[in-house]
């Protein structure tokens, strides 16, 4: 009787699980797919940016109370420090926003490609994900990236250094010269 039972229950589980297969959107199954073939070096580098892009916040905000409010002969071990802290952040920050990729893919991107596009062109855009020459490329992309970054700022640094002076040349005729440190006088007797 048991055995029965397992067996009737076993075929009901199959049974719904087939029709739950045969009823699935075919368009939001490949919209998934897509998804999830587009997650590779190129999203983690902009997980990466994100996370980053939060420190700056906390440098300009921290940055200048390291100068103000710790003695100049503890700077560098409170920069050190406050740069260690800051890793930390950035690390788990990274993480954080990682563990919504999942999430947020599923919630916007699955519906809105489903909407945008046809099961054909979705099937499309799946195979181009899959191509070898696609895999090969996003594996290469970050290198890449960082040739054309680290070139660009070889190319360009020159001239962006001179405009800098011209801006500090101005910014010096706006706002006058820093002002000079006070001499300690003497105290009186």
């Amino acid at each position: 009787m048991k055995k029965l039972i397992t067996m009737l229950a076993l075929a009901g589980l199959a049974l719904t699980t087939a029709l739950h297969a045969q009823t699935a959107d075919p368009k939001t199954e490949l919209a998934t797919k897509v998804v999830k073939l587009q997650q590779g070096p190129e999203l983690d580098r902009l997980i990466a940016q994100l996370a980053g892009s939060t420190t700056q916040e906390l440098i300009a905000n921290w940055g200048p109370r390291l100068k103000t409010n710790v003695a100049k002969a503890s700077q560098k071990k409170a920069s050190e420090a406050l740069n260690a802290e800051l890793k930390k952040y950035t690390d788990d920050a990274n993480q954080l926003i990682g563990k919504q990729v999942s999430k947020v893919s599923t919630d916007v991107l699955v519906p809105a490609y489903a909407e945008r596009f046809t099961l054909e062109e979705l099937q499309q855009i799946a195979a181009f994900f899959e191509s070898p020459a696609i895999k090969k490329y996003q594996a290469n992309s970050p290198e890449l990236g960082n040739m054309f970054v680290q070139k660009l700022i070889d190319a360009s640094r020159a001239d962006v250094l001179a405009r800098a002076k011209q801006f500090d040349d101005a910014a010096l005729k706006i706002v006058g010269a820093p002002a000079a440190p006070k001499a300690s006088q003497p105290a009186k007797k």
